[in-house]
């Protein structure tokens, strides 16, 4: 062996980097904390064997392709990258001119969780529309879509949907083919953020097709983050017509990954045997069994449809604070109390069980207090 190939097999045998983290400690704050599943873990070593061609021409983006158009039919284009805000970025730039604007809601994560990239970045301004469960009607939607013509006004020129919602919610494939009709008659494009597509499938019980093709939807953005990926998302031209420029968008947005192979590995490794539907299933029914339990305690309110990983509460003034010394969640509407709890592929009813158990703890020792 050469003296590099040495050093590296002697870096690997030895492993010589310390765990710094205990792995132990669970938490409900995002799908975004959780490890790698171990499947796609093996799919990356399997994938790091030897040189390919850089640049996305290599035989894994090549395979992902042909798997892609077994989820979504023949005659689409895919585009993997490193990031969903990269992915939505892109998405939406390929579908429209510089004067183009975006209809979207209040909650989107194109609105409220990209630090204005879609707009500082993409040049794209953005429409948004209040709502109740984060999901938009075509009755929403005509509160901003008017002005064409008017050199004054930002031209909406597409929607932007979430699947499932930022709020946990969930799209049939009716409401997004209304949707989707209604955006089309009036000459504008529909763009679909799937940061959560799969778990809307596992909540559905549908193929991914659905309701994203099949629906009208024109672009997606399809999310592996959150369900057990290292990293990587993939644009998809559903309609490829309506998309113009997606390759050279790509670099330009700086989501051209040189060692594509190691993006498409992992896709592959999801979607190629179910994994994709096992992970976002079991996600959803430990979201159910957290559901399920807090509706028995008295002074925690749900607020959304559990209808996906999520579980949307409102807790009493304190609670929530001490449970974060035990569980890490997020905040999601501090004035009011309201907070998120997030579950994963990894997520196991013990951890449900155990939060579940704290939070009694905590609501009696507010009631006592009272």
């Amino acid at each position: 062996m050469t003296s590099t190939t040495e050093a590296l097999h002697s870096a690997t045998a030895t492993n010589g980097h310390g765990q710094l983290h205990d792995p132990s400690v669970r938490g409900f704050a995002s799908d975004n904390y959780s490890g790698v599943h171990p499947e796609v873990l093996s799919a990356l070593a399997t994938a790091n064997g030897g040189h390919q061609v850089s640049y996305g021409e290599d035989v894994y983006t090549a395979r992902l392709q042909e798997v892609l158009e077994q989820q979504f039919g023949s005659g689409i284009e895919t585009f993997p990258v490193f990031n969903g805000t990269g992915a939505n970025v892109l998405a939406l730039q390929s579908l429209l001119p510089r004067w183009g604007a975006v209809i979207c809601a209040s909650t989107a994560h194109i609105n409220m969780d990209e630090n204005g990239a879609p707009e500082r970045v993409g040049g794209i301004k953005l429409l948004q529309v209040p709502t109740e469960d984060g999901k938009l009607t075509p009755a929403l939607i005509d509160r901003e879509a008017w002005g064409w013509g008017d050199e004054h006004r930002a031209q909406p020129l597409v929607v932007s949907i979430t699947q499932t919602t930022e709020l946990g919610t969930c799209y049939t494939p009716e409401e997004v083919r209304a949707i989707a009709d209604h955006a089309h008659a009036k000459g504008m494009k529909l763009h679909m953020d799937g940061a959560r597509l799969a778990n809307a499938a596992a909540h559905l019980g549908v193929p991914l097709r659905t309701f994203t093709r099949d629906a009208g939807v024109d672009v997606l953005s399809f999310g592996g983050t959150k369900n057990g990926l290292l990293f990587g998302e993939v644009v998809v031209a559903l309609n490829p017509e309506a998309a113009d420029g997606l390759k050279f968008l790509r670099k330009m947005n700086m989501q051209l990954a040189s060692k594509m192979r190691f993006i498409s590995a992992q896709f592959i490794a999801l979607l190629e045997d179910g994994l994709w539907l096992r992970s976002a299933a079991h996600a959803n029914a430990m979201a159910a069994r957290l559901r399920s339990a807090i509706e028995g305690i008295d002074g925690v309110e749900p607020t959304q449809a559990t209808q996906s990983n999520g579980v949307f509460a409102i807790l009493p003034a304190g609670v929530a604070d001490r449970l974060r010394s035990s569980f890490a969640f997020y905040d999601w509407d501090a004035a009011r109390g309201e907070v998120r709890w997030m579950c994963s592929f990894d997520t196991t009813e013990e951890d449900i069980d155990a939060f579940v158990a704290a939070i009694k703890r905590e609501m009696a020792s507010d009631l006592a207090a009272s």
